[in-house]
Formats: structure tokens, C-alpha cells, sequence
């Protein structure tokens, strides 16, 4: 038999960084997000050769071990090991050999969720093998104590919701884990105009996110007024974003975007840098009228809402700078899984 999921990568619309301890534990955060047709992907194979093997196509790594319950988390594929080593301690299971094979859509260190997507869609392939009774909620918060508490992994909590739920989500987080997922019923003409509107953008760069994370945490724990006021302050957007999408103000969706990216560079050093912003103030005169850095910053992808028909000029110009523009659709389904026989 072959076991196979997919999960879908997102987009953070506002509120980014919110969803961050310690910060969502004293303060709560808000964060709007939707997913994309870019995807992780998990299958995994029985083999016969009492071997476990790992392979990360996009990556272009694999590693191979004799049977055992736990693997040496050694920096090399240890998203693939960590999900291993926590379903064989909870949920422990005997083969004959396995084969766990992964892909991403997008690169690592992108800004689209890629790493605590790819841990949801790993979880979803043995849940689906295991038969194993998650639910939506479940799902989220396993593939966040895997990355965050067994892997020692720095980042937040809307990624792994957003990969299970799929959709447009408002997201509110709150002390002791507490996460309320709030599905938005957007009409389709909104969402039409806003996929047609919002340009999807690869700079070419990548960025360690944890180094980011990890200042934004210290800036938390040290009282930093600027930092802190920033985070409320993009709470704040998230909820203006929310209000924006529901009655149709998309004339303002720009705007909203820019307000959070001003906002969010001072959260943390790093956020932004001068090949960033000359992006974004060049996007800026060829017509869009907002946009953002996506995931913790430093590079990656960028969006950018381009109103009327200025997305042809801007994405004009956005190929001077040596990126990518990444066609997309807004996707509402989250975490899939299925069997097929071998």
C-alpha cells in the first residue's frame, strides 16, 4: 500500500509575528491567513528491506537506517525524523521496512510555511497509514509541539492551522496553547479580484527565520515598548484585513498591507534590508498600492496588491530585480490524505 497527503502553504495577510510566545501568551495575537495551490507533500511506502529510508526530493537528500523506533536528529532531513520519532513514541507500529518520501513546492526558508507544512502533510501520511483518529485541532497542535518542543524549532503557531484548515482564516492565539481557528465566508467575486489583484513574488533570497524569531521573542521578555507597540499594532491590521475582506473594501487592501509592513520592520532587526526595500518602493511606483514581506522576513516571498490593472506594470518591474513572479490560486481545502494500492 501507499500512503500519500498533501498540505497546503499559505500567505500571512496581517498580523504576522503575533502568533509568536511570548507575545500571544501575555497579549494574544490575531493573524488573517489563506492558503495556496503550492503544496507539501508526504508518501510513504513499505519496502520489505527492515530499513527506514528518508528522502527529500526538492532537497536532493536521503538517508537510510536499519529498522529502530527512534532516528539521530543530526540536523540532516530532522523534520522527516522528528514526526518519525514522536509517532513511534505515542503511536508505536512495526513494518517490514518504509520508505518516507517528501516534497515541497516551494524552497525552504521561503516564507510560505514551508517547514511546519511539510511536518502537517508527514503527520497526515502516518495518520492515514495508522488510521490514527486526529482531528483538525489535534493535527495542528501535534505537528506544533513536534516542531516546537521536541525539535527545539523557533517560530510560531498559525503555519501548522493554516496547513490543516486550508482556506481564509482569521486566527486568534492565547496563553497555554490556546488557538481559535475562524473561517472566513468571503464571496467569491472578493476573492476573485483579490487572487487577480495580489501578486505573488520570489525575490530569490532565503532567510533563517529562527534568528528573527528568536529577537522578536528577547525584544518580548526585555519589554521593548517599540517592539511590542508594533505587534499590537499589526494586531490590530489583522482585524482591519478581517473587516476588509468580509464587506468588500478591497480599495483599502493596500493599504492595509502597507500599514503592516511599516509596522512589522520594527518588531525585530533584519525584518527588512535594502534589496527588500527597493523592491517594494519600485512595486510601490508602478502601481501597487501595499504589500508585504511573507513569514518572519529577511527575504523569501513578497505580496503585493495591485489594484485595477497596475499588476502588469508591477510585475514588469518586479522582473528587473532578478525574482520570480509565482502564479497561485487561493485554495479552501487544508491537510488531504489517501491510500492506493501499490
Amino acid at each position: 500500500m501507499i500512503y500519500r497527503s498533501k498540505a497546503p502553504l499559505r500567505i500571512g495577510l496581517a498580523g504576522g509575528g503575533t502568533d509568536v510566545s511570548p507575545y500571544c501568551d501575555q497579549f494574544g495575537g490575531a493573524i488573517l491567513n489563506a492558503t495556496l495551490s503550492l503544496h507539501a507533500h508526504a508518501t510513504i511506502e513499505s519496502t520489505g528491506d527492515n530499513r527506514i529510508t528518508l528522502v527529500s526530493e526538492d532537497q536532493g537528500k536521503e538517508q537510510s537506517f536499519d529498522w529502530a523506533t527512534a532516528l539521530p536528529a543530526d540536523g540532516e532531513l530532522d523534520l522527516l525524523k522528528g514526526v518519525y520519532n514522536r509517532i513511534q513514541k505515542d503511536h508505536p507500529f512495526t513494518m517490514n521496512g518504509l520508505k518516507l518520501t517528501t516534497f515541497v513546492d516551494a524552497p525552504a526558508g521561503s516564507g510560505l510555511g514551508t517547514s511546519s507544512t511539510l511536518v502537517v502533510a508527514i503527520i497526515g501520511a502516518f495518520a492515514e497509514m495508522l488510521k490514527l483518529p486526529f482531528g483538525d485541532y489535534d493535527m495542528a497542535h501535534y505537528a506544533y509541539e513536534i516542531e516546537r518542543n521536541d525539535l527545539r524549532l523557533a517560530g510560531g503557531r498559525q503555519d501548522q492551522y493554516a496547513a490543516t484548515f486550508g482556506g481564509f482564516n482569521f486566527m486568534e492565539f492565547y496563553g497555554n496553547d490556546k488557538v481559535i481557528v475562524n473561517p472566513l465566508r468571503i464571496r467569491q467575486d472578493y476573492l476573485s479580484e483579490l487572487e487577480n489583484n495580489l501578486v505573488l513574488y520570489f525575490t530569490a533570497t532565503t532567510r533563517e527565520s529562527a534568528r528573527i524569531i528568536t529577537e522578536q521573542q528577547r525584544n518580548v521578555k526585555e519589554n521593548n515598548s517599540k517592539s511590542i507597540e508594533a505587534m499590537h499594532q499589526l494586531k490590530e491590521q489583522a482585524r482591519m484585513m478581517k473587516e476588509a475582506l468580509l464587506i468588500g473594501k478591497l480599495g483599502e487592501i493596500g493599504e492595509i498591507l502597507d500599514y503592516g509592513f511599516r509596522q512589522k520592520k520594527n518588531m525585530a532587526a533584519n525584518i527588512s534590508n535594502s534589496h527588500i526595500e527597493n523592491i517594494y518602493e519600485a512595486a510601490m511606483k508602478a502601481g501597487a498600492t501595499g504589500g508585504k514581506i511573507s513569514g518572519a522576513g529577511g527575504g523569501g516571498f513578497m505580496i503585493f496588491y495591485c489594484p485595477r490593472n497596475t499588476r502588469y506594470k508591477v510585475i514588469e518591474t518586479l522582473n528587473t530585480f532578478g525574482g520570480k513572479i509565482n502564479p497561485y490560486q487561493f485554495t479552501q481545502h487544508g491537510l488531504t490524505t489517501w491510500t492506493i494500492q501499490s
